[in-house]
């Protein structure tokens, strides 16, 4: 019985002796794959008219809280931050008013609120700091750009802004169209 059982742990593949020899192999592909892999970000939606509505005062950046199937949705590309703005109420900061679509593959029961509050994820500090500002000063605090960062976490770029009157909105665009001018006569004069 005893030789019989050691004839099978030698025929096995995995037999400790094996498993000796395989490891340093397996730890070297694991490590190339690491090495590899890119790391890049992927934005999932930008909010264009926060820049055109508001002067940007500061820029933080903060995780957001998410079920499973909004998550799968903002992968899908199914976010909209047109009209969301941020809500700090007993020292959180809250996502409002952000659109993310239910996910195509889940059933009603188990899919989320598209327009839910969401809750952003800032040091307490940064939440302060910015409930203190838009107390006092009357600013905002408004999403301008959702995306996945290198570790695949959603994260959220908001700013503390003031709104801009339309004579400041007709003046950025005057400048703007300047300055595409000037680059345009530069670009025909270096020819």
């Amino acid at each position: 019985m005893a030789s019989l059982l050691l004839l099978l742990a030698a025929a096995l593949p995995w037999s400790a002796d094996a498993v000796r020899t395989q490891q340093p192999q397996m730890l070297a592909r694991q490590s190339a794959s690491y090495s590899t892999r890119q790391r890049t970000s992927k934005t999932v939606a930008v909010n264009r008219l926060a820049r055109r509505n508001y002067e940007i005062l500061e820029e933080y950046e903060a995780g957001i809280s998410l079920v499973g199937t909004e998550v799968k949705s903002c992968r899908n590309g199914q976010m909209n931050l047109r009209d969301g703005y941020c809500a700090i109420t007993d020292g959180e900061c809250w996502l409002e008013n952000v659109n993310i679509s239910p996910h195509g593959t889940t059933g009603r029961f188990f899919n989320h609120d598209e327009r839910r509050r969401r809750r952003l994820l800032l040091h307490k500090r940064e939440t302060r700091k910015l409930a203190s500002m838009v107390a006092q000063q009357g600013l905002t605090i408004v999403p301008l750009k959702a995306y996945f960062n290198s570790r695949s976490c959603l994260k959220v770029k908001i700013a503390l802004a003031r709104g801009k009157q339309s004579q400041d909105k007709r003046e950025t665009i005057r400048r703007r169209e300047q300055e595409r001018d000037v680059r345009r006569q530069t670009k025909l004069a270096t020819y």
